[in-house]
């Protein structure tokens, strides 16, 4: 697929300035797929950033891989805040997206603007994304009216884990995949500039990227999205247990062991630190 040098790739294309929403629409009519990652400090986003991953996740995951809880729900805007600045500050080419945690937009379209208002000013990011399909509609419409791009999320919600009787996939059924993609369609009518699709069906994952206009994320969704997202712990084989749509691309866990292993060897040996390491 061919590209100008008005509309770069997003994968691992350069410019001056980092991407943009518009970008992405853009991509979505090229047909162009593109990857996302999570990130969560700077070391690790600036990686990420000059692999040319085009858009960077600062995901309420952080509550499971940076904090040690065994779900998103605990993880509050404040703790995700400097996580967010760190990735942004690291970073000169991603777009930057922001999760909006459990508790901190349900109640309102006003608590939502209040949150999200919080990860632009302070934690530098460059959109927003929340979970949930018709009933965050109105929340879309403020948030986007304010001039926060949002990107949605709908299929399984990990927010929603109790009330969804656990980690299941979602949209199995006529009924219940046409409830998905009318949720689908009205966060794109609210103008969400794109959607994570999360543990649903292939086909139906395909379908809902066919009446789009605006990218799907999938993660769990198939091979037929624009883009697909995971967890870089994940990715990386850093994660001790992983869902089935995980594919490791390295084993992180083992390099950072052997590496932890040959360090303290070398500390009880006493061949740590030598002479090259060593000031005069």
């Amino acid at each position: 697929m061919s590209t100008t040098a008005s509309a770069p790739a997003l994968y691992g294309g350069t410019s001056g300035r980092r991407v943009s929403v518009r970008d992405l629409l853009q991509g979505k009519e090229r047909q162009e797929r593109w990857p996302m990652l999570t990130a969560y400090d700077a070391l690790t986003a600036r990686v990420f950033d000059e692999a040319g991953i085009p858009v960077l996740l600062v995901g309420d995951s952080a509550a499971m891989v940076v904090y040690g809880y065994d779900s998103t729900l605990p993880v509050t805007v404040d703790d995700l805040l400097p996580l967010t600045a760190a990735v942004s500050r690291a970073t000169k080419r991603a777009l930057v997206v922001a999760d909006l945690p459990f508790g901190s937009y349900q109640g309102s379209p006003e608590q939502a603007l209040e949150a999200a208002a919080r990860f632009m000013k302070e934690g530098h990011a460059q959109a927003v994304k929340l979970e949930g399909g018709r009933r965050v509609a109105p929340h879309v419409e403020t948030l986007v009216a304010a001039g926060i791009p949002v990107m949605g999320h709908i299929g399984l919600t990990p927010q929603s884990v109790n009330t969804l009787g656990g980690y299941r996939v979602q949209g199995r059924g006529e009924e219940a995949g046409a409830a998905l993609l009318a949720d689908a369609k009205e966060l794109e009518r609210a103008g969400a500039f794109s959607v994570v699709l999360e543990c649903v069906p292939t086909d139906l994952a395909e379908r809902v990227t066919e009446q789009l206009t605006i990218p799907t994320v999938g993660i769990g969704a198939g091979p037929r999205t624009d883009a697909q997202v995971l967890v870089w712990q994940d990715m990386a084989g850093l994660s001790p247990q992983v869902a089935k749509f995980v594919k490791a691309y390295a084993d992180l866990n083992e390099t950072l062991s052997s590496a932890a292993r040959a360090f303290a060897d070398e500390v009880v040996q006493g061949s740590f630190p030598d002479s090259e390491h060593s000031y005069n």
